[in-house]
């Protein structure tokens, strides 16, 4: 059934997808707070009958009652495994041979660390464990769907190649053009098409409108079948039930739009019935699906690299991307100290610069004497990307170090290299596609250096035809050209230009060189380097691993871009170097073209450190700060709290995303951990204000919840977390017991928000003088309005303000006023 299903998504032909099951199930008899997973297991028969129900309307595929399928997710006494092996057998048997069966995947609720504590093995296991049993019981499609994080979507990818072959969709969830952990829908679309799924899509969150336009953010560069599947509106309260008030024709009439624009995959989510489904087939009944554009476009880019924010295009109509080549410990003592102590300082300080400097991406290399690679490169990963968007070249020897570091990144990164070596490919090669990981391909086989290009192109084409062999797509290959010395081969230059010029018109591939090895053994190196770079350039080198500080390959650069016609109307060339004279400093470094991400000079104040979450330096600028006599309270208050207050700015306005937010929190914690014995002598028996925060009955979600109380007790509150799944009688009898000011409730299902009630009824009928605060991604301002809450937060930041607000904490004002 596997390769019917490829079959039908590569015909072209919609496919006509399910709706809602959870509010299926609510018409059924779940009760509000009640798992859909063990409802669904002690009544598999009304799980058929909504099956049938959808099949009956016209549905192709069906899709599991397994969302919530994961060992993180289901009640104790259900084994991930058997149960979703179980739903998806229901699944099977009510299709028959008239339908296909959609084993649905959704998020843990866990973060993946550094962000949270789950790492990435586990998430993997965890989904393997899942899809392995939607598998055993029929499924014929994987579907992993509202997601919010791409570092899990690759896990729940990683997993379902582990244990099976049946084609796979991915659909993200975004709010105001981002996912919640930052992710841009043309840099997820980039993501996924690396790793190969078969189809790519949105829902949740957003009506039709609104999906639309996260579709057609992802069309520039879509050549996967897209897939979209919005909610029957935005949900409102009526009689204490939420309702999605869009009505089937409406709804069907609203996804006329999306065939149009190319779109394969339709069906919908919450809110949506088996009579929304009927409209939309027969509305879609005649309707063909346009071809994607971008499958016909000529120029795009034939390489893409990504980190979590990010994407960084590689190709002949692209911006030449530079390569950081200073994370590297050959030649530099004091990081190969660094390194060899499991420190990485430097290499923080070094990344911070080099994106600074223009580097589109960087080069990441900890192999040094001493050191195990395998343990350090992964760690040093997972820091960088903590705090720098721009995406990485995972750059090592040792195969397992590669592996360790690809299963720490969150999106694509480059891998650095693989060569003709023996083995190499087959270890390798395999690993990229997995990871859907662009790597260099080098032209080396042997032990002699192929010196003319004719001999590189032959181990180019050989190593191509072993990559196919594996499976490996040419989208994920970039060639190094190979710059060798002219100081000791005076044809090599020659030789790298026939090289470039040669895999753009043969294989259509990208090329890459290391720029300084070029120049090796002579003087003036930077005028040889930049001379060739230009020379390069004008053969097609798509990116160059340079030093991007260099002054001269910056300016050729910038020139080159300009008569290459890649700087429309030289906007770069001009703001960069309109005070430029030869022999002069001009401004170099402000028309550098790489596309990576944040920018950061290494933090030399506290304020500095929190926005830039430098958790390595927060603490010595701080003890630095008091042992010149400055007071705990001033710090706190002048320079601390301004700063978390800006990244909260920052965030609001999408400068910022989840992740900097949460690094910058930890950050503050960590200096108001070290101020907190000292503020409490200052203040005496002073009382800080007290806030119960909890995730209501019924919900097992709290990322929201816990990235709030962060950055309350940043702020100085003293914060009672009760965890998730709470009754309201828990939480009010700990708000009398704490005295608390003030009770956070957060809920993530449209099922459980209306347990919220029950806590604001509960504290109005005890007459208690405790505010109540509400929020999570289901909730709204009328939500909270109807049920008589007295207020409303969106996000952490707001729930700051929010909760200062509420409390009238003179000490805690500032946080409404920044």
């Amino acid at each position: 059934m596997s390769q019917k299903v490829r079959s039908l998504i590569q015909s072209g032909k919609i496919l006509l997808f399910d709706g809602a099951m959870g509010t299926q199930l609510q018409a059924r008899g779940l009760q509000p707070g009640q798992s859909p997973e063990e409802f669904g297991d002690r009544n598999p028969e009304v799980i058929a009958r909504i099956h049938e129900d959808y099949l009956n309307a016209g549905a192709m595929f069906l899709t599991t009652n397994t969302f919530g399928g994961t060992r993180f997710k289901l009640p104790s006494g259900l084994a991930p495994r058997s149960f979703n092996r179980k739903m998806a057998e229901t699944a099977r048997s009510a299709a028959g041979d008239k339908g296909f069966v959609a084993g649905s995947v959704g998020p843990t609720g866990e973060l993946l660390a550094p962000l949270g504590k789950v790492d990435f093995s586990e998430l993997v296991d965890a989904f393997a464990e899942q899809i392995s049993g939607l598998a055993q019981g029929g499924a014929d499609l994987i579907q992993i769907e509202t997601q919010f994080d791409l570092g899990e979507i690759r896990a729940a990818v990683v997993a379902a190649r582990r244990v099976c072959d049946l084609p796979v969709a991915v659909s993200m969830t975004f709010e105001s053009g981002s996912s919640l952990t930052g992710t841009s829908p043309l840099t997820f679309l980039d993501t996924m098409q690396n790793l190969g799924v078969d189809l790519i899509g949105t829902n949740c969150s957003l009506g039709p409108e609104g999906l639309e336009e996260i579709i057609r953010a992802m069309l520039p560069r879509a050549t996967t079948p897209l897939l979209v599947q919005p909610n029957a509106g935005l949900p409102v309260l009526e009689n204490g039930k939420t309702v999605f008030p869009l009505q089937p024709h409406p709804f069907a009439e609203r996804m006329l739009r999306f065939p149009a624009l190319g779109v394969q995959g339709v069906g919908g989510c919450c809110g949506t019935s088996p009579d929304h489904i009927r409209a939309m087939a027969q509305a879609l009944r005649d309707v063909d699906v346009a071809a994607l554009e971008a499958r016909n476009v000529t120029g795009g880019p034939d390489l893409i690299l990504t980190s979590r924010a990010v994407s960084v295009c590689i190709g002949p109509r692209e911006p030449l991307v530079i390569i950081g080549e200073r994370i590297n410990p050959t030649g530099k003592k004091q990081l190969t100290a660094q390194f060899q102590a499991g420190e990485h300082a430097l290499a923080l300080d070094m990344a911070g610069q080099q994106i600074a400097q223009g580097a589109g991406v960087l080069d990441v290399n900890v192999g040094a004497p001493m050191v195990d690679e395998t343990v350090l490169l992964p760690d040093l990963v997972s820091t960088l990307t903590a705090r720098f968007s721009t995406p990485l070249s995972i750059d090592s020897s040792k195969p397992e170090a590669i592996e360790a570091a690809l299963r720490q990144y969150p999106g694509s990164p480059l891998v650095n290299s693989i060569s003709g070596e023996s083995g190499r490919m087959e270890v390798l090669g395999p690993l990229c596609r997995t990871y859907g990981a662009p790597f260099i391909l080098l032209p080396l086989a042997g032990s002699d250096l192929p010196e003319t290009a004719s001999q590189r192109l032959k181990i180019i084409e050989n190593l191509l035809r072993r990559a196919e062999d594996l499976g490996i797509p040419r989208r994920l290959i970039m060639v190094d050209a190979l710059a060798l010395t002219v100081s000791s081969k005076p044809e090599s230059a020659k030789h790298c230009l026939r090289t470039i010029r040669a895999c753009r018109e043969e294989w259509s591939l990208p090329t890459v060189i290391g720029l300084s090895n070029i120049s090796f053994g002579l003087p003036a190196r930077e005028l040889l380097n930049s001379t060739f770079l230009a020379m390069a350039m004008a053969q097609g080198l798509c990116a160059v691993i340079a030093h991007p500080g260099a002054r001269r390959v910056q300016e050729t650069l910038a020139a080159g871009e300009v008569l290459l016609a890649r700087d429309a109307q030289a906007k770069n060339f001009v703001g960069g170097y309109a005070d430029w004279s030869a022999g002069g400093a001009g401004s170099a470094g402000s028309a550098t073209t790489g596309q990576g991400g944040s920018t950061a000079k290494p933090a030399l104040t506290l304020g500095e450190a929190v926005i830039q979450g430098d958790k390595d330096r927060i603490l010595a600028l701080l003890e630095t700060a008091l042992q010149d006599g400055a007071q705990p309270g001033t710090l706190l208050d002048e320079e601390l709290i301004p700063a978390i207050m800006e990244v909260g700015r920052r965030y609001e306005t999408r400068e910022f995303f989840l992740p900097q937010l949460i690094l910058s929190a930890e950050t503050m914690q960590r200096a108001f951990d070290r101020l907190t014995p000292l503020l409490r002598e200052s203040a005496g028996d002073a009382q800080r204000a007290r806030i119960i925060m909890a995730t209501v009955e019924g919900d097992i979600h709290d990322i929201g919840k816990n990235i709030v109380c962060l950055m309350l007790r940043n702020m100085g509150f003293e914060v009672h977390d009760l965890g998730k799944d709470v009754p309201a009688e828990t939480i009010v009898r700990a708000a009398q017991d704490k005295q608390a000011g003030l009770i956070g409730l957060s809920a993530l299902m449209t099922t459980t928000m209306v347990r919220m009630e029950d806590t604001v009824r509960m504290v109005k009928e005890l007459g208690l003088s405790t505010k109540v605060m509400v929020g999570g991604a289901v909730v709204t301002e009328h939500f909270a309005q109807s049920i008589g809450a007295d207020g409303y937060a969106p996000d952490a930041v707001a729930a700051v303000r929010l909760a200062a607000r509420l409390l009238g904490d003179d000490a805690r004002s500032r946080a409404e006023a920044s």
